[in-house]
């Protein structure tokens, strides 16, 4: 496959921020559907790891991405707080288990092949009506996005 064109634009970063906005208002309310495994949110996880400053634990609902039988996260409008978080600390609590199980590496993607089968995997696996957003703004995400593959995690990890 050939590589995603790259740009970064300042439309599709707010469009990206306002709908963020619009997700962590109606959170209350999807959590509890996710926590019950209810079905019609498909692919939707929580993942949490310690906070990078706070030290506590910090969640958020994503969408858990798979490619290749492999695990994946991100968030397609660059750096946000629990991807800087996942970054400080390594490693990722997903709930319901990821491929990889329920405690995993994060690793993050570097520009790539991978990372681009990631970035397309989301223009198919995300909830409607993210998918489409997602594949508008392709362009954009493949510019700024942040994504990590989840690894089975060594024994002696740590605990939170």
């Amino acid at each position: 496959m050939t590589a995603l064109p790259t740009r970064a634009s300042a439309f599709w970063s707010l469009v990206f921020r306002t709908n963020y906005r619009l997700i962590r208002f109606v959170d209350p309310l999807i959590r509890p559907i996710v926590a019950r495994r209810m079905p019609g949110l498909g692919r939707i996880v929580e993942v949490g790891c310690v906070g990078r400053r706070s030290g506590r634990r910090r969640t958020v609902l994503v969408t858990l991405l798979t490619v290749d039988g492999s695990g994946y996260v991100g968030h397609p409008n660059g750096p946000a707080p629990w991807t800087r978080n996942i970054e400080s600390a390594g490693w990722v609590d997903v709930d319901p288990p990821a491929p990889a199980g329920s405690r995993c590496a994060a690793v993050e993607l570097l520009a790539g092949p991978e990372r681009d089968a990631v970035i397309r995997a989301t223009w198919r696996q995300q909830p409607f009506p993210a998918n489409f957003l997602y594949r508008a703004a392709g362009r954009h995400v493949a510019a700024v996005g942040v994504y990590f593959r989840l690894e089975p995690l060594h024994e002696g990890a740590p605990a939170v």
